[in-house]
């Protein structure tokens, strides 16, 4: 069996997740371009349901990608004499971790997450929010499972007004992102970990994946100084 050739074809699919990731950024920005121009709730909602949409592309994709690794895995130890079916083996195994999906799986997608928690920030800025989405705000809070600090403009590193925030995934914190890769940066030269320079947080091991974007707070900065 030409392994190369089915290396070649896993590193192709592996690729064309990154169209995915694209299409679900622009649906994020697009999302908040709606909030930020105070657009009709219904046309905010359908962007939810095209990052679902996506989701639903990403989980079918990796699933694909799962079935496929694992059957070329199983040949490559059996090492059969007889060459078998390939793409019926792939098939079964697909069909068996495709029982196991759920609807929650959509919404446990990493940016899909990044999209509600965005979306959620960039409502309360602009009181969007009605006591009616109390509720609905309390479970986006129970899905994301992150707790949001105060609002603040201000970079716990340089002191002054961020213009590029990140925040971490862990903690909830923000900073420059400059100041915090440099200083990430730096500790992993000297293979130290880097404690969130929050005060009072107790995380005390800062990695660059942990840090995302923070499109809805670097708008609403913007805006401020306008």
């Amino acid at each position: 069996i030409p392994f190369n050739i089915i290396d070649t074809a896993l590193s192709s699919l592996k690729n064309s997740q990154s169209f995915i990731n694209s299409g679900m950024d622009i649906a994020t920005k697009t999302a908040l371009d709606l909030v930020e121009s105070f657009n009709d709730e219904e046309d905010v909602n359908s962007m939810e349901k095209v990052m679902l949409e996506f989701a639903a592309m990403d989980r079918s994709l990796n699933n694909y990608i799962r079935a496929f690794e694992e059957t070329v895995n199983q040949v490559k130890r059996e090492k059969p004499e007889i060459i078998p079916d390939l793409e019926n083996l792939v098939q079964e195994k697909l069909t068996t971790i495709e029982n196991k999906n759920s609807d929650s799986d959509l919404k446990s997608n990493e940016k899909y997450m990044y999209f509600m928690d965005q979306l959620k920030e960039m409502k309360k800025q602009f009181r969007q929010i009605s006591d009616d989405d109390d509720e609905t705000i309390e479970q986006i809070d129970e899905d994301i499972a992150v707790t949001r600090s105060q609002m603040n403009f201000i970079c716990p590193i340089t002191q002054m007004e961020m213009r590029r925030p990140v925040r971490n995934k862990v903690c909830g914190h923000t900073y420059e992102e400059e100041a915090i890769v440099e200083i990430i940066q730096s500790r992993k030269q000297r293979k130290k970990k880097v404690r969130c320079p929050k005060m009072g947080c107790s995380h005390d091991d800062v990695k660059r994946s942990d840090l995302v974007p923070d499109e809805a707070l670097k708008r609403v900065i913007d805006s401020q100084n306008k």
